[in-house]
């Protein structure tokens, strides 16, 4: 949407610690995503984390109170700037992050609260990690709104329902996925 981005912030816990084999179809796939995403049509770009190599981190990395009483410290997490609704939806159902959803329930517990919310941002803002921390509660208090919302319910930066246009998303994924065939290729011989 003119003037404005899409901030996108997803939020889980892992069935046991990163570094485990039970985790370690999700560590062999991160990479392949974000190097996935940087190829994908309307990225405008993702917050790193402190001490890892990559992109600066969007301020202090913040958690939900989702992961009080889980016994971890850290938990797999991303907030990224997109162009529009379809091109989100585009990275996230095909391709390799599609190929990582699909094998998403070996690594990580269910949960009770949303996995993923969006928002719109004024473009050349930046958001931080505890602006996705605070949508992701409000969305699970709340329901979807303008505030903090879903693919299932999208909103218009102006604060109106908008339908999602789904010949558009098919056409992104369709040059995504031919952008990252090498990745595909690669994710074929990982395990789950």
């Amino acid at each position: 949407m003119r003037g404005h981005h899409l901030a996108a912030y997803n939020f889980g816990l892992h069935v046991d610690d990163y570094e485990s084999s039970r985790v370690e179809g999700f560590r062999l796939r991160e990479p392949l995503n974000f190097e996935a995403a940087k190829r994908a049509e309307g990225y405008v770009g993702r917050s790193g984390y402190d001490d890892v190599p990559g992109p600066d981190s969007w301020g202090e990395k913040v958690y939900p109170r989702f992961i009080h009483g889980s016994g971890f410290e850290d938990a797999p997490s991303s907030l990224s700037l997109w162009t529009s609704l379809e091109a989100l939806m585009a990275f996230t159902y095909s391709g390799v992050h599609a190929d990582a959803l699909k094998h998403a329930r070996n690594w990580n517990q269910r949960q009770a609260w949303p996995a993923l919310v969006l928002w719109w941002v004024k473009e050349g803002t930046q958001p931080v990690w505890a602006d996705g921390a605070e949508r992701l509660e409000f969305l699970h208090d709340n329901g979807p709104t303008a505030r903090a919302f879903t693919f299932k319910a999208p909103f218009r930066p102006d604060g109106n329902p908008v339908f999602i246009d789904r010949d558009r998303v098919k056409a992104i994924a369709g040059r995504n996925v031919a952008g990252q065939q090498d990745l595909l290729d690669i994710v074929k011989t990982l395990k789950a």
